[in-house]
């Protein structure tokens, strides 16, 4: 198999229809590689496991994190057949993966009736002025808690 990211895009493009055709989800697809080797591979799941979270690039990092037992990705390409949305951008700053190649935009996911804009305008807003209404409570034992993590000393830092 090449190691382009032409023909690593397309594994991922590949994993998007089949998914599609099997009607998993919608048509997302991802790859991870390292050292030139896929070590993860995810499609859209969000309809067949009624999980909203199981974005094809979610389901790679998960599948990729459990191949290196690993929590981070690093030295790792992400391969994945749209601009990732908000959710998964924030798993792929949280896996931390040497870069991220993608084929298809925002705006083409959009015009297939996957629009993400909406996160993206609530994202700057401050809690109280989201369509979901947020509120704050307990927060001198959030705080408390924050502070019992910050001076544990058998912690794993991430």
């Amino acid at each position: 198999m090449s190691t382009t990211d032409e023909d690593l895009l397309r594994e991922a493009l590949q994993l998007a229809r089949a998914g599609m055709d099997r009607n998993e989800g919608g048509p997302f697809g991802c790859v991870i590689v390292k050292d030139g080797r896929i070590i993860g591979r995810g499609n859209n799941r969000v309809t067949s496991t009624n999980d909203p979270t199981a974005h094809a690039e979610v389901v790679a990092i998960r599948d990729a994190c459990q191949a290196l037992g690993s929590f981070q990705l690093e030295g790792c390409t992400l391969y994945t057949s749209c601009e990732p949305c908000p959710m998964c951008l924030g798993a792929i700053y949280w896996a931390r993966p040497e870069r991220v190649v993608y084929a298809g935009t925002r705006e083409d996911a959009a015009a297939a009736g996957f629009d993400d804009q909406l996160i993206y305008d609530e994202l700057p807003l401050p809690p109280g002025q989201r369509r979901i209404p947020m509120r704050t409570l307990l927060h001198d034992e959030a705080v408390a808690l924050f502070e019992a993590w910050r001076v544990k000393p058998d912690k794993t830092a991430y």
